[in-house]
Order: structure tokens, then sequence, then C-alpha cells
């Protein structure tokens, strides 16, 4: 359906939509975001703690829009005017599964999870819980931490100091950052391929038994700790690279750090009594230290879609 519909928010309120939603687009500056994608049922907002200028809230052809008339998606992490920073909302969402979904944060914190379309995140500040999402996934911040479990699509990540963690991951990854660190748990044995960058930040990476990888990793004059002895270690001083086959090399993991530490781990089976459990000695002390995580209504009328007030 065509048309339009419009309402600024100055205090908290729900709100129920009627018509299907197919993108939501979202930048609110401090506070939080949780979005969830649901199979059944309207979609929903919850706004329940605003300060500063009302939000908007604007529904049109499909796609719903929640944040600030001063902050543009094009250039949202040019957003530096920290006058503008004196404000605050908490945002619940519920949109449907298959929503393509774009969250834009400047201080806040955000969640995203059982998303099928595809999920954009772009923050200054704030960090990021993706959970269970199977489509592809884009996340850039200057600072803020992402963390990521049980996705099955693609994943690319770029940030200047922000740290990146992965659970449970059988994706592709694309990662580089200036001096974040990356901690992945990866199954690399569906294929596809783990590429990963920093400058100064450290890269720790866990694959099961038996591996299933290509690998490549590097360091310029960090120091390096493999756990698999198939793998073939040189360099004694300055560059030091890790390469070989592990498993039947379907998947190809390559990952460069110019003065950060690397670490490749070994991941037991699950039927390990063990259990999935990090290794210790060796391996704790040679690998990177795991990063730290996180940190009234205008009325409208006519043949618009409708937006209506949940009570």
């Amino acid at each position: 359906m065509s048309g339009t519909s419009e309402r600024h928010v100055a205090e908290p309120e729900k709100f129920v939509f009627d018509e299907l939603i197919d993108t939501l687009k979202v930048r609110i500056v401090n506070g939080a975001i949780n979005v969830v994608g649901t199979d059944d049922g309207p979609a929903r907002v919850e706004i329940t703690e605003l300060e500063g200028p009302p939000l908007k809230v604007r529904l049109e052809d499909g796609t719903l829009s929640v944040g600030y008339d001063d902050m543009e998606w094009k250039a949202f992490s040019k957003w530096w005017d920290r006058k503008g920073w004196a404000r605050r909302a908490e945002i619940s969402l519920a949109v449907p599964q298959h929503t393509r979904v774009e969250v834009g944060v400047v201080g806040a914190n955000s969640v995203v999870s059982g998303i099928s379309g595809a999920t954009t995140v772009q923050g200054v500040n704030g960090d990021a819980t993706l959970v269970g999402l199977s489509g592809s996934v884009k996340a850039h911040t200057v600072g803020g931490n992402v963390e990521a479990q049980s996705l099955s699509g693609d994943l690319r990540f770029s940030t200047v100091s922000g740290n990146l963690t992965v659970v449970d991951g059988s994706s592709e990854v694309k990662a580089d950052s200036v001096s974040g660190n990356m901690v992945l748990d990866l199954d690399p044995s569906g294929g596809g391929e783990v590429r990963l960058t920093t400058v100064s930040g450290e890269i720790a990476l866990r694959i099961p038994e038996p591996g299933d990888a290509e690998v490549d990793v590097n360091t310029t004059s960090g120091n390096v700790f493999c756990a698999f002895e198939e793998l073939r270690v040189s360099g004694n001083w300055g560059a030091k690279r890790i390469t070989g086959i592990i498993g039947s090399g379907t998947a190809r993991l390559k990952a460069t750090t110019v003065s950060g530490s690397l670490a490749l781990l070994r991941r037991p089976p699950l039927e390990d009594p063990a259990g999935p459990a990090g290794p210790a000695g060796p391996a704790e002390a040679a690998g990177p230290a795991e990063p730290s995580g996180s940190g009234g209504p205008s009325d409208t009328s006519g043949d618009t879609p409708s937006l209506r007030k949940d009570v």
C-alpha cells in the first residue's frame, strides 16, 4: 500500500503496525535498541525511555523508520557534533524475520536477533550483539565492540578500535581493524573463507578438529601460537607465519596482524569428555586476551498506512 504515516513521539509509547514491514531503519543517540525477528503477529515498537528531542516514527511503503530528523544515514559515521548528544532513547522492536534491518547508533548499545534479512549495524560508539542471524551482516564501528553468535550468513566487519567476538560461527567472515582485537570460534567445515586484517590488534582463532581449512596466517612482529601439529610455523625473529592444510582443507583461513599476537587454537570434539572449554597452559599464555565486552504524537488521517498506538 502506498502512502505515508508519520508521528513525532515525545514520551514513551507503544505502537502496532498493521501493514507488512520489509525494511527497518533505526538511528538513535545513547540508550539501547533491541530488534527481534518474529514469525507471526504484527510489527511492534515500544519506546520505554526518551529524553531530549522527539523521535520520528515513519512508515512508508513497507519501510519503518525510527530516529531523529537531524541524523542522516549516509553521513552517519561523521555525526560528531557532541552538542546533539544530549538525548537518550531505549527502544524495542519486533518485526518479521525476513525484514532488512539497518541500525545506527551513537553511544548506544544494540541487540539484533532472529533476522533472516540483510542486517547492517553502523556506530560511532556503542556495542552491538548479533544472535541467530541467517542473512548477510555488515557491521561498521569506530570504537564499539561487536559480539556475534550463531551466524549462518556472511559477516563483514570493520572498525578503528572496536573488538570482534564470534561464537559458534559457520559463515564467511571478512574483518579489518586498526587496533581492535578479534576472537573467533568457527566451524569452517562447510567451506567459505575467513579473512582477518589488523594493524596492532590481536587475533585468536579456534576451530574444531579436524579443522578442514587451508591456513595462511602471519604477524610482522607479534607472537604466535599454533595448536595444530600438522601446520608449519616459520620465522623465529620478526615476522612469523603459520601455513598448511588441516583436515580436508575445504575452507580458506587467512589472517594478518602487524604488531599483534596471533593464536590458532584447537577445539575438542563435542563428544570429548573435556567439553568445548578453551585450552590452558601455553595457549592461554601465548594467545591474545579475550576483548572486554560491552559497555504527544501528531495524528494522521486519510488513505495512508495505519500507525496505531497500542495501549
